[in-house]
């Protein structure tokens, strides 16, 4: 957020339930509009910024989390961090894990809402194909579970953006199984170390690999006076022990030439870790720090491939990355568990089909406006560069990488239902209509609006019902 960006009118840090029902009766009677923050890391800060007078919720006191593992579940409020969730899972049990996400400082609130994944996807699906319950506060102010709310709205929630229809106040959540030891390794290779060869060999292999095995390629371009390259970061997180995961890159992917010394055995609890970058050996005391550990500004996209990136395009790209300096790819395998389940279970509708998603990532120190539209920029030109690889008819995005970039609703966020389905789709793809659908049901005023909210169904003619 810059320091030109609006500010809100009062921020509401709710300890108690009654405390976020009565901000909105008073937000509703004084014309306000509402914002709701859970750990702050929506990537085009539509969590804390509005043009019209707002309120911020911020749901930081209400982060309580209840672990049990004879019930194999846990309760969440929505202010918890993903890190404070796993270490008070690891306090009561060494087999037991959750399918979220790899940067402990996100929100529980909004990474669940919008469809949270991490490197157990391929083995357990996402957040929110392990949502059992939930607690809502309504438009109308009333806490609402899930018998209370409806499958429909229990539906919407898990995976539509929670913040289109009330404030969601906690999540019990069902917790999976991981073995006492997992195996991880992470590799660098640049392109004169033969990566173009690895990324291709990895598209073949990284989506049909065991359910268990969860392989991330990180690209950076590196532009030092002596060498103008890309470097390829290969980071892996196997549910079993290095003898077998041994066996198996052996086999399915050789290209990578893997030797046993990058073969790393530990605990769950400490693969998150080493998945967050901490060094081996640090205290998961870490989990409960809330503080990001870079406050650089930055801009994210996503897409989805369906089809392997072939050699010549991948070269091409390489030139891109590097003509442009600065952006860098993650990409992120499917296939596992996101192919077994159907794209109606939930409004994230990403499952069979896409071999892996693209985030592309551009950071910045500097607070000027130059610098921030040189960077814009950037990424635009290298997502446009991606344009004939990705998915089409939509180009599919990933709700939870929010890009105003592919539309907003306008000036007091009122949209038709034609403008808002040309964002709405590429998240959402057909799973949109019936998210406007549920919105028109539990919030027909749009009470609950900002950039890219669902609008209700009264706004496909225009006009907000009342």
């Amino acid at each position: 957020m810059l320091p030109t960006s609006p500010k809100p009118e009062f921020i509401v840090a709710p300890t108690h339930v009654s405390h976020i029902q009565a901000a909105i009766v008073c937000c509703k009677i004084h014309g306000l509009q509402v914002r709701i923050r859970s750990g702050g890391h929506d990537y085009d800060g539509l969590s804390y910024v509005s043009n019209d007078p707002f309120v911020i919720i911020d749901m930081f006191n209400l982060r309580n989390i209840t672990v049990s593992t004879e019930d194999e579940a846990a309760w969440v409020e929505s202010g918890a961090t993903i890190g404070e969730l796993y270490y008070r899972i690891a306090e009561k049990s060494k087999i037991h894990g959750f399918p979220a996400g790899v940067c402990p400082t996100v929100g529980v609130g909004g990474h669940f809402s919008g469809g949270g994944y991490g490197n157990l996807m391929r083995k357990h699906g996402l957040t929110v194909d392990n949502i059992i319950d939930a607690v809502i506060v309504d438009v109308n102010g009333r806490i609402l579970n899930r018998a209370d709310m409806g499958e429909d709205l229990f539906w919407a929630i898990r995976g539509g953006g929670g913040a289109s229809f009330g404030v969601i106040v906690s999540w019990k959540i069902k917790l999976v199984s991981v073995p006492e030891k997992v195996t991880v390794f992470r590799v660098v290779r640049t392109l004169e170390e033969g990566a173009t060869d690895m990324v291709l060999q990895w598209q073949d292999v990284a989506d049909q690999l065991l359910h268990e095995m969860f392989i991330r390629v990180v690209l950076m371009p590196v532009n030092k006076k002596t060498q103008k390259t890309v470097k390829a970061k290969f980071v892996a997180l196997f549910l079993g022990s290095k003898e077998q995961i041994g066996v198996l890159m052996e086999k399915k992917f050789p290209k990578l030439g893997l030797k046993p010394e990058d073969y790393i055995e530990m605990s769950w609890i400490e693969s998150v870790l080493f998945w967050s970058n901490y060094p081996i050996g640090t205290s998961m005391n870490v989990l409960l720090e809330r503080q990001p550990k870079s406050e650089k500004f930055l801009k994210k996209k996503s897409d989805y491939v369906q089809e392997p990136i072939q050699r010549d395009a991948l070269e091409g790209l390489w030139k891109k990355m590097i003509e442009l300096k600065k952006p860098a790819l993650t990409f992120n395998p499917y296939g596992g568990k996101m192919s077994e389940i159907s794209e109606l279970e939930t409004p994230f509708p990403h499952r069979a089909g896409n071999k892996y998603k693209i985030q592309y990532s551009v950071q910045w120190k500097e607070e000027d406006s130059e610098t921030l539209d040189q960077n814009i920029d950037r990424i635009r030109k290298l997502y446009d560069h991606m344009t004939p690889y990705v998915s089409k008819s939509p180009r599919c995005s990933y709700l939870n990488y929010r890009d105003v970039d592919l539309g907003t609703n306008g000036v007091g966020y009122n949209a038709n239902y034609s403008q808002a389905s040309r964002w709405g789709t590429k998240y959402f793809k057909g799973n949109f209509d019936r998210l406007v659908q549920v919105k028109t049901e539990v919030d027909p005023g749009n009470f609950f609006k900002y950039e890219q909210s669902i609008p209700p169904l009264a706004a496909w003619t225009g006009k907000i019902a009342q």
